[in-house]
Parts: C-alpha cells; structure tokens; sequence
C-alpha cells in the first residue's frame, strides 16, 4: 500500500469515527443546548462547526481539486459535481437548523465518505495492476561489468560497444543481448516470459537481456548496443502502453464531456422549474427545499465515477494481465482490435517451426547411418549453411578435421571432399548427376532431401526438415476452440513440405512458395475481400521478411524474445517466449477484457439512469444517491479487476 493509499484509509476511518460520534451524540447536543437556553443561531452554528471538521477531514482534497478544475476552466468533472452536492445538502442542514428543526448533516459528509472510499478501492486497483506492469520494470539493469586491464569494471550499460565481452556473475540480470563465449549456466527468464523454468545455456548460445543468471559466471559478447537491446524495447513498449487509446476509452472521453454539463444544467433545472411551475400554474406552496435537495441527490447519482474510472482500468488491467503472461500488448487500442480477431494467419519459419533444421531419416544406405551421417558432416566440416549445421549436429562429436580435405563448394549443387581417401560428393541430384551417380528420389517424405555418392556410387541420402514447435499444433486446437474461424499458414517453402507441415498442424489451407511480397499481397487482398464484413485478421511471425506483412495486418504478433528487431518494431503484440500457444492466450484475455469493458459500460449507465429517474420523481434520496454513485463505482473496478486473472494454455 503506498503513503497516499495508507493516508486516505486513516482519514476514511478517523472520518467515519467522528460522524458516528456526532451521530451518536446529536440529540443529546441538541437537547442541552436547548436546556442551556442557547440561541437557534448559536445552536445551529456550533453544530456546523462540529460536522465540518469530519467533511473536511474526508473532502479536503475533492474540493481542492474542484477549485483547481474552476480556475483552469475545466470545471466539469466529478470533483465539483460532490462539491455542490455535499456542500448543497451541508447548507440544506443548516437552513433546518435555523429554522428550529434537526438537520441532518450526516447524509453530506457520508456522501463525501462513500466517494473517498471508492476512490480509495479503484486506487489499490489500479496499483494492483500497475505493480503487475511494475514487475517488467525490474528486468532493467543497473550495471554492465567489463574486463579492463585485467580487473573487473563496473560501467553503465549505454557505455558498452557491440563486441565487447560482459561478466555476468550468479544474481545479475544480463545487462545486454549477446552469444556466450565462456561458461554455461542456467538463466531465469520469468520477467521476460512468465515461465517458471530456467533455461540452460552454454558457450554459442544467444542470450538476451533482462534474464537473471542463476548459476554459474558468464563471459558474454555483445552483439547489440544498450538502446536497441532486448530489455530497452520491453521497456520502451510498456512505458508507451497507455498512450494509445482504444475506441471505448476515446468514447468515454467524448461521453464525460458532454454528460457532465447536461446533467449539471439539469439538476439547475428540477431546482428551479419545479418550484416556479408550482407557484404561477398551481398557486401552492413552491417546495424549494424539496426540489433543491431532489436536485442535489440528482448531482451526486449523476457523477460518471465508474465510467471513467472503470473503462480505461479494465484496459490497464489487461494489459498488466498479459504482460504477467509474457504478453505484450502495446496499447489498448490494439488489445481491442486483438478481440475483434476470426482470421489467424501464421508464417511457418520460426512461428509454428524453430526454424532450425534436424535429421528426420536417413535412407538406402549400405552404410549404417552413423557411419554416413559422419562422413557427410565431415564433408560439410567447413560449411556454415543451416543445412550443414544441422548435419554436423547430428554427429554428436567434433568432426576430426585431419580426415578430410580438398573441399570444393558448388554453388547451388552441394558440397565435394575427400574423406578418409574417398571422393565424397553430398548435395542436390544436380550433383549427383555431375559425378555419375544414380540417385534415387525419395517421394514419401516431406523435406530437404541431401544426396550423397562415394567415389562415384550412390550411397543413399538424408532428409533434412524443420522442426514444428512441439506446442503449435496445440496452439491451432486452442484457437479454434476460442471462436476463430479461419486458420492460414503462409510460407516460402515448396508446397510438399508446406503441406506435409498444415496436415501435421491441422491447417486446411496453405500457400506455399510466396515471396514477402507475395504474403503482404495475400493478406492486403483478405483484408479488402471482407469488405463490410465484421472482424479482424492477425498476423503471426518472426522474421525481418515478416516486417511488411505484420504492419499491413490489422494486428500484427511478433514471436518477440527471438525475433528480428523489424518484427518487433513493426508488431501491434509481443509474445516473449516464442510459443505460439501465447496467441490463444492473447486472443483470450483480449476477449475477456473487452467483454469487462462492455458489462460496466451497460451496468454502470443502466443503474445511473434508473436512479436519475428515481431521483428525479422523489423517490431516491441521498442516502441511494450514495449507494448508486460509490457503489456503482466499486463494483465496477472490482469488475475490472477480472482482467488481471490470466491463465496460460497448458503448454
């Protein structure tokens, strides 16, 4: 609870004291002055002075406010509406009083009451949510530490150049992205993704910043400046989160605008009207104190309270809700569009696979396949083609270099060396062509199939294949699941693999073999096709070629913690772990928050004008004027509230 939480509890609760005292002891006050013989002026003055002390306890800060709203000519908000019904139902009290009747006081300071504690509730709300926002602010680090002459340096992050080499000791957070050079170690990531579990890495890994090292010392190369590093765009994203208005927030805006002076003005109305109509078309007695008083219980349910508190707090809490989850929502406005999404549509590389290849199968080979699958990656020993890595992954040992020589690279054909004395050619049937080798085609499996012939003989081939990401198809089953009726996979890759892939993910349409032009063409053709039609179309990918496509959809997702900096630029939502399962869940609390913003809008606004009525005929008095304006108010932030509750997919 912060100082001013804790100050405006203390003085609700010294407040509600001292008017339950008054309350308590108002009669008897009332006949002892009488018995003392005390004036009606006197008596009614002593007992102004003694409510007032609670009013102003409780209301010091509404009526400061008031004022400053009047003297900047923004007069027209909640503040001076409880202004002038209290202090109208205050002077009411007196004026019975001096008239020799008992006022009651306690209905103006009970007003006030009431609205300071439910400002005092919206405000632990919003600290609520704001300390779940609060938490990203914690990945930004403090110092960098350098090796200068030997000795270890404590520097100020901006000051560290791309290249440098960091020390990150056990505790520290990483203060900038790089690849490890020394050391392996385990890394929290939780500020970052919300998960749990730490990750392992080890010497070649990238790294990024805002994790926390937990284990052991590590030597890191920097690879970015500071400013453009991982943790400075998180920050940047959620600083600039609230600047960015959703329609209903815009609409609220407008709404309190013009509901504030029209209610004013009416309340001035059933004061004057009223009376005046009584004396010169009725000849009764005009009632002013009647109509007054209805007009100041008018004013009080009036205040749009949980309107403008409640609607912008719900997008707050959204957005601190899935930002917990490893979500970042960069405005309300996208968060709205986000709920408006039916058509998913996913680029493949990097998004629903790792992008990273693996050997799926190797085939017709007289020789076993760890034998051959050695010889190959010795061949491609001093490759670094994607494809040859992953080879020289699945050799699981260091090739030994002193085996092979003369290696010769053919573009776009593969690789020639000499292996253990023998002429070893692995490639594409181009090559296999080139030195004599029948090859054979392997039909069945969807993937980058790697030939290989031995002095000339064909000695079998590999197939190579991305990796699906082991929550993707998940990820498709959650989304149908939460109402989104269309599901596209766009990809560069030929249409076998790209099939092989949507059957495996449950994806009934593809588009295979499109250039990054081609996937922002697709998509601005959808988008135009739907004319008329309600709902919108996101865009999920990862890469620098995704860049384009993301900004023309009408909510763009970037797969956030690795991928391109230009996806990140460009996207409307940030998913920091990479899984895919994160867009349900986006999809989800971005459904859920909106569903919040719509209840309070109608309750908070059906209750208002129910009351407004009642007030109107007589019927509510101030005592439901109160109950309408705070406790339409709490009951709407508590609403709100829901939106923090975010539950991930089980990935």
């Amino acid at each position: 609870m912060t100082k001013k939480q804790r100050s405006t509890l203390i003085r609700i609760i010294v407040s509600t004291l001292l008017l339950a005292a008054l309350w308590a002891a108002s009669g008897a006050l009332a006949s002892a002055m009488t018995a003392l013989g005390a004036p009606v002026p006197a008596a009614a003055l002593i007992r102004l002075a003694l409510y007032m002390i609670p009013y102003i306890i409780i209301g010091h800060d509404v009526i400061r406010k008031a004022f400053k709203g009047i003297k900047n000519r923004q007069p027209m908000d909640e503040s001076l509406l409880m202004c002038i019904a209290t202090m109208g139902a205050a002077i009411l009290a007196f004026y019975e009083d001096m008239t020799g009747s008992v006022g009651e006081y306690e209905e103006a300071i009970a007003v006030m009451l009431f609205y300071q504690t439910g400002e005092w509730f919206q405000s632990v709300a919003v600290g609520k949510s704001r300390r779940n926002i609060s938490e990203l602010m914690d990945i930004r680090p403090d110092h960098a530490t350098i090796m200068t002459d030997g000795k270890a340096e404590q520097v100020d992050p901006d000051e560290v150049a791309i290249g440098s080499e960091i020390i990150v000791n056990p505790g520290e957070k990483v203060p900038i992205d790089g690849i490890v050079t020394e050391g392996t170690s385990s890394l929290d990531t939780a500020a970052l993704t919300g998960e749990s579990l730490p990750r392992n890495i080890g010497i070649g890994d990238e790294v990024i910043s805002g994790c926390i090292n937990l284990t052991s010392p590590l030597t890191i190369r920097t690879t970015k400046e500071f400013g453009e590093s991982t943790v400075s765009k998180i920050l940047d994203l959620v600083e600039n989160a609230s600047s960015r208005k959703s329609r209903s927030e815009n609409f609220i805006t407008k709404f309190a605008r013009i509901y504030t002076p029209v209610v004013v003005y009416s309340a001035v109305a059933l004061a004057v009207l009223p009376p005046v109509a009584r004396m010169l078309f009725l000849s009764t007695d005009p009632a002013w104190g009647t109509f007054i008083y209805r007009a100041l219980s008018f004013l009080v349910i009036s205040c749009p309270c949980a309107l403008v508190v409640s609607i912008p707090l719900s997008f707050f809490a959204g957005i601190g809700g899935a930002s917990h989850a490893g979500i970042l929502v960069k405005g309300s406005n996208y968060l709205e569009t986000l709920s408006e999404a039916d058509t998913v549509v996913f680029d493949k590389t990097g998004t629903l696979t790792k992008g990273s290849f693996e050997v799926d199968a190797v085939h017709l080979s007289p020789l076993s396949e760890e034998e051959l699958i050695k010889t190959v990656a010795l061949a491609e020993s001093a490759s670094s083609h994607p494809i040859s890595v992953s080879l020289k992954k699945a050799c699981k040992k260091e090739p030994d270099l002193s085996r092979v020589s003369n290696i010769e690279e053919i573009a776009g054909h593969g690789i020639k060396a000499v292996v253990d004395g023998k002429n070893v050619a692995v490639g594409n049937t181009r090559l296999m062509v080139d030195v004599g080798a029948r090859y054979v085609e392997c039909p069945d499996d969807a993937g980058t199939v790697i030939h290989v012939a031995i002095d000339g003989d064909y000695a079998g081939h590999i197939v190579i294949s991305d990796v699906i990401k082991p929550d993707s198809a998940a990820a498709i089953q959650h989304l149908r699941s939460s109402g989104i009726k269309r599901i596209v996979m766009l990809t560069g890759d030929a249409s076998k693999i790209a099939d092989s892939v949507a059957k495996t993910l449950g994806i009934s349409e593809v588009h295979p073999e499109l250039l990054p032009q081609d996937k922002v063409q697709w998509v601005d053709d959808a988008i135009t096709g739907r004319g008329a039609e309600k709902g919108r179309l996101a865009f999920a990918g990862d890469g620098i070629n995704d860049a384009p496509v993301l900004s023309r959809a009408d909510i763009g997702i970037a797969m956030g913690a690795m991928g391109s900096d230009a996806a990140i630029e460009a996207a409307d939502v940030v998913l920091m772990d990479d899984n895919p399962l994160r867009i349900a869940d986006a999809i989800g609390i971005a459904k859920m928050t909106l569903r919040i913003v719509k209840e309070n809008i109608v309750f908070a606004i059906g209750i208002k004008l129910l009351c407004l009525l009642l007030s109107a005929l007589g019927i509510a008095g101030m005592w439901l004027a109160v109950f309408a304006d705070v406790g339409v108010m709490v009951l709407c932030v508590l609403n709100a509230m829901r939106a923090l509750i975010t539950t991930k997919s089980v990935a």
